[in-house]
């Protein structure tokens, strides 16, 4: 007796080489234009960027819609031509079809989430290996075999009886909300970020991170459910992480409250510029346990969120964006002073980057032992754009207007007292 998967594959087969089968063609090829288009135009008409999305990937048709659009018109169209004729070839299309937005939603929402990594990369290549393994067992028809196979390998856990199928039903399940969870909370963070700058920015940071987890411990819960473990045994896994954290991990769950207080109260938003341990920079990123803060050389400092909550921290950008700057010039004391402050409010006007409101202004602020010493202040709005070039560029300025008008820079002065002693 012959075995009914095999006749069935075999009358499979046979149908494929039918007439009709063009027509099943023509039907999946119309299909795929017209996702294709519906999926181009949706993409315009969102305003679609080169940015990662789900959605409509980079070109409009590398996302999960086209897919998903196609795979309905497929259905659609087997639904319309079963009436007429036998449909042989879209048992292979369906699975396809599925497969392939099952790869693109696993693979978009991971890089979407956690951008390019080498663990991105395995994951994304074991889904497109389940998924396609999956489909090849589908179209075959071996698929219930080999679940029916799977589900005779047993084992005992407590009083629990699990089956190899069970556990691998399980893990897509839980795979599948995990990505869910994912999808929606990037779709959260897109939403939330766009457009947003300055202070909204810190803001809606902290309501994306808070999303975020709210959504992955959601998904883990529902996930851990339908693998089929009790939640009400975590109960004691959870005392024990509480005695943990109130014991062990004080310093990091401090710096994870820290983390959430400053974005919510906004005492320091992305984009200021601060002081901290006599490091100064402009804030990068505000994570929720660090913080990151760029100086104007190009060095990065990792700073822990309890630090900006627990010690002095200077905010140079906190009320207003603009700082002040001062620097000191000596000239001799046969020099004009008015004439020397023309030159010096002049050099200090040169450079674009400093404010002409209020305007710099020029002090004598000491008779010195050298010369007549003068004080120039001047205000900048971009300290973030570095200070020392400003002020490099003014002294530039001075000495060279200075110069100029034969106005003498005195070179330090001391005396020095020598003693002979007589020859004994």
């Amino acid at each position: 007796m012959s075995d009914p998967a095999l006749v069935d594959l075999q009358g499979w087969l046979g149908a494929l080489l039918r007439p009709s089968a063009l027509a099943e063609l023509a039907a999946l090829l119309l299909g795929a234009g017209l996702a294709w288009l519906v999926a181009v135009l949706l993409a315009r008409a969102a305003g679609q960027r080169n940015g990662p999305s789900i959605l409509f990937g980079q070109r409009g048709i590398d996302g999960v819609l086209f897919p998903a659009l196609w795979l309905m018109l497929a259905l659609v169209a087997r639904t319309l031509l079963s009436h007429w004729m036998p449909v042989a070839m879209f048992r292979i299309a369906i699975p396809a079809l599925l497969a392939l937005l099952a790869i693109r939603l696993g693979v978009k929402v991971l890089q979407v989430a956690y951008r390019e990594t080498p663990l991105v990369r395995t994951l994304e290549r074991s889904i497109s290996w389940l998924a396609w393994v999956a489909m090849v067992l589908w179209v075959s028809g071996l698929l219930p075999v080999v679940l029916e196979e799977l589900d005779q390998i047993t084992w005992k856990l407590g009083d629990s009886r699990i089956s190899v199928r069970t556990l691998i039903e399980g893990s897509l399940t839980a795979g599948a909300m995990l990505l869910l969870a994912l999808w929606v909370s990037s779709a959260i963070e897109a939403r939330l970020l766009r457009s947003a700058s300055g202070a909204e920015l810190s803001l809606r940071m902290a309501i994306s991170n808070a999303t975020r987890a709210l959504l992955m411990f959601v998904g883990l819960l529902l996930a851990l459910a339908a693998v089929g473990i009790d939640l009400t045994a975590l109960s004691v896994l959870g005392g024990a992480i509480g005695v943990g954290v109130g014991f062990g991990l004080q310093k990091l769950a401090a710096n994870y409250v820290s983390g959430f207080v400053i974005l919510a109260e906004r005492s320091m938003r992305i984009g200021d510029s601060v002081r901290v341990d006599n490091f100064e920079g402009r804030i990068t990123q505000i994570n929720a346990r660090y913080a990151v803060i760029r100086a104007t050389t190009g060095r990065e400092s990792i700073v822990p969120n309890e630090m900006l909550m627990t010690s002095r921290v200077e905010n140079l950008s906190l009320g207003d964006s603009r700082v002040a700057q001062t620097t000191l010039v000596t000239v001799g004391y046969d020099s004009d002073p008015d004439r020397v402050v023309a030159l010096l409010r002049e050099a200090a006007l040169g450079p674009a980057r400093v404010l002409r409101e209020p305007e710099p202004a020029v002090a004598l602020s000491n008779f010195g032992s050298d010369g007549l010493e003068f004080t120039v202040s001047y205000w900048i709005a971009d300290p973030e754009n570095g200070t020392l070039n400003v002020r490099s560029e003014i002294n530039l300025g001075i000495l060279r207007l200075l110069r100029r008008e034969g106005i003498d820079i005195p070179y330090p002065q001391r005396v020095v007292h020598t003693r002979i002693h007589p020859a004994g």
